[in-house]
């Protein structure tokens, strides 16, 4: 089982999107897929019809045990979608709380990878929405990963919140027994304006090694395919924001092989 964490420490750069698009795609050619919403936003949540604000249980449950949760108690908490082969553990508003509880309690960065470990055989892929704070919930999910995931938008401000996620995993990678390898990519390109090139452009010269190949472009069909609640694949499998996350996931694939 493959988890990947999709974080950046800058909101609106298309954490969401890349989640769902990556998603559509796996489940495709038939992995079975596990959606991890850790945002108290619930965006991920919402995109598959489920309300945070009206959810009884979510993975907000996940933090609400001092041990580790049994396997039973992970598996009833998490829901369908309307796509085949996608489940989702959804997020629920309470997340919000979390970072007062985990003042008073020590060992909540590790309970979602405690969780994931009765889904090895359950799920090919579980791809996990981060918050955009560096706090108790993104920890968890740098933590519970194996490859992040980091969507950077095209604009020079995006670029002062990609240095402080880098920062952050160089922080990360100091508690790790294992280096926490990551891919950069590119998002809400638009060819047009100069900002965008001469951004691209930078990203390249300061992150050679880490940055995709592919590029994401402003692509209309991603948010049609939001108010529909479908994956970016199901609504135009040929649209140019959907080729370019094919392209990420060939390297990604190509990486973890």
């Amino acid at each position: 089982m493959q988890v990947w964490a999709i974080a950046n420490q800058k909101g609106g750069v298309g954490k969401t999107t890349t989640v769902v698009s990556l998603a559509g795609l796996l489940a495709e050619v038939g992995y079975r897929v596990l959606l991890v919403d850790l945002d108290p936003h619930g965006s991920l949540t919402s995109y598959f019809g489920y309300e945070p604000d009206d959810l009884e249980h979510s993975v907000y449950d996940l933090f609400a045990h001092s041990g580790e949760v049994t396997e039973k108690q992970v598996a009833s908490l998490i829901r369908d979608t309307n796509v085949d082969k996608i489940q989702i553990l959804p997020a629920s508003t309470a997340l919000a709380t979390l970072e007062r509880r985990a003042v008073e309690h020590e060992g909540m960065g590790l309970q979602v990878a405690r969780a994931l470990r009765h889904q090895k055989t359950v799920y090919d892929y579980v791809l996990i929405d981060s918050p955009p704070v560096l706090g108790v919930l993104m920890v968890n999910a740098l933590a519970a990963c194996n490859h992040l995931i980091i969507p950077a938008q095209t604009e020079f401000l995006a670029l002062k919140g990609l240095e402080r996620m880098i920062r952050t995993i160089s922080m990360i990678n100091r508690a790790r027994k294992k280096k926490l390898a990551y891919t950069i990519i590119p998002t809400f390109y638009d060819r047009r304006t100069q900002a965008s090139v001469g951004c691209l452009r930078e990203l390249h010269k300061r992150y050679p090694d880490e940055l995709a190949s592919a590029v994401v472009p402003i692509d209309t069909k991603f948010r049609n395919a939001s108010m529909k609640g479908v994956v970016p694949s199901q609504l135009d499998s040929s649209s140019r924001g959907v080729l370019a996350y094919a392209r990420l996931l060939r390297t990604l694939v190509e990486q973890q092989r």
